[in-house]
């Protein structure tokens, strides 16, 4: 079975951004949250705009002029993407990380119910039972039993979690809007263009937000230049991908196949952080990629 190029540039999506995460993870304690948030967009845009330029100059195409319809598509998804990553925090704040991870992981399933009436996507049976399939697997692998399962129900975490998956859902939905919206170029160059404006849309609103709330944290970003550069251009590219996957088939497809970054981020806990896993969560993986596989057969 030949994987189609979108499969491709979600798998390498799902491996920059794990990298990202990695490389990330020890700006939260010198930046605060919002401060280690925002180096994946305000670092990320140098490299999604040289990404573009690159490939124009190599191609000879033009950039794209967006219209009102890509602004306003792409805007909706840059917003809801910082909303998304809001609420995220304020539900890890007094919710365990399983119990956040499991109700933000429900992202595939809001993509695809969102995607149908908004843009028109059309998603065949087998490929929603795959997305059942996957988003259960993160389900096993993120809730532990006991006092978890149960707070997992209650109404605060249920109503920030959904909120929360539904801004991560609409912001796949916006940007690939923006890309289907464009009036020329080919995928690449509609993905690239689309990325570079969502970018630039994010640094303004948190450099906006930072030099009015946390002066601290935007000047803290600068001083560990280095890591935060290697955290953007792994953000950008990353983003690259999903953006590429974004213009190439549905939201709900690109999504779910990223869940495969669970696995992988499971990976490097064990053999980097010498972190143990337990049986539940091999059985969540297994299920997982049992899903993806299905996805994939889809396609085949």
């Amino acid at each position: 079975m030949t994987l189609p190029l979108w499969v491709w540039a979600a798998l390498m999506g799902a491996i920059a951004q794990t990298g990202r995460n990695a490389t990330q993870a020890g700006l939260t304690t010198a930046l605060g949250t919002v401060g280690a948030t925002q180096v994946r967009f305000l670092f990320g845009l140098p490299f999604a705009a040289a990404f573009l330029l690159i490939l124009t100059v190599w191609t000879g195409s033009p950039i794209p002029l967006p219209g009102p319809a890509t602004l306003g598509w792409t805007a909706l998804g840059a917003w809801a993407q910082i909303a998304g990553t809001a609420l995220m925090l304020l539900l890890m704040k007094d919710q365990s990380f399983g119990v956040a991870t499991a109700w933000l992981k429900t992202e595939p399933v809001l993509v695809a119910l969102l995607g149908v009436p908004l843009l028109g996507d059309h998603l065949t049976p087998g490929t929603l039972t795959a997305i059942a399939i996957a988003t259960a697997g993160v389900l096993i692998l993120s809730i532990k039993p006991g006092p978890t399962l149960g707070s997992l129900f209650q109404t605060r975490p249920a109503v920030l979690g959904l909120l929360s998956g539904l801004g991560y859902g609409l912001a796949a939905i916006g940007f690939r809007g923006g890309i289907t919206n464009l009036p020329s170029g080919d995928f690449l160059t509609r993905a690239l263009t689309t990325l570079t404006l969502a970018l630039a849309i994010q640094s303004a609103t948190l450099l906006i937000w930072l030099a009015l709330f946390d002066r601290k944290a935007l000047a803290g970003s600068f001083r560990v230049w280095r890591t935060s550069l290697a955290a953007g251009f792994l953000g950008a590219f990353a983003s690259a991908c999903w953006f590429t996957g974004f213009s190439l088939t549905s939201a709900a497809n690109v999504r779910t196949l990223a869940l495969v970054e669970i696995p992988m981020a499971q990976l490097v806990a064990r053999l980097h952080f010498r972190q143990r896993t337990t049986p539940r969560q091999y059985l969540g993986m297994a299920v997982i990629l049992v899903g993806v596989a299905a996805l994939l057969w889809q396609q085949g």
